[in-house]
């Protein structure tokens, strides 16, 4: 099982910027770890994905450029630096783990882009 703990969000004004952390623990194997994220009325859409080694990683176009996956390894925390933000950013930002067990979700930090 593994178990995850978002913080950071807030509220924001456009053009400004957030880091995110998503705290693993748990005793499964796991080889990745992501961010998702869920605007009003919209569905979850995929934001960015990091391996464990934090040598590959792979964002969204719509944040490409903007956005910033990164690991902490020795803390099995992963960060999500956020630049940028506009009020399209707006949304309940969640870390996700997939494991051969299933994939394993956090509670959700809220990220608000408003003047």
């Amino acid at each position: 099982q593994v178990h995850l703990v978002e913080s950071g969000g807030g509220l924001v004004q456009p053009g400004d910027s957030l880091r995110l952390s998503c705290a693993a623990s748990g005793s499964t194997i796991w080889y990745a770890m992501a961010w998702f994220r869920q605007a009003p009325g919209k569905e979850r859409e995929f934001v960015a994905q990091i391996n464990v080694p934090g040598d590959a990683t792979n964002y969204a176009d719509s944040v490409k450029g903007r956005f910033t996956i990164s690991r902490n390894g020795g803390e099995n925390t992963v960060y999500l630096h956020l630049t940028r933000l506009t009020a399209d950013d707006t949304a309940i930002y969640s870390c996700n783990v997939p494991t051969s067990l299933g994939d394993y979700w956090g509670q959700g930090t809220q990220v608000t882009v408003s003047s």
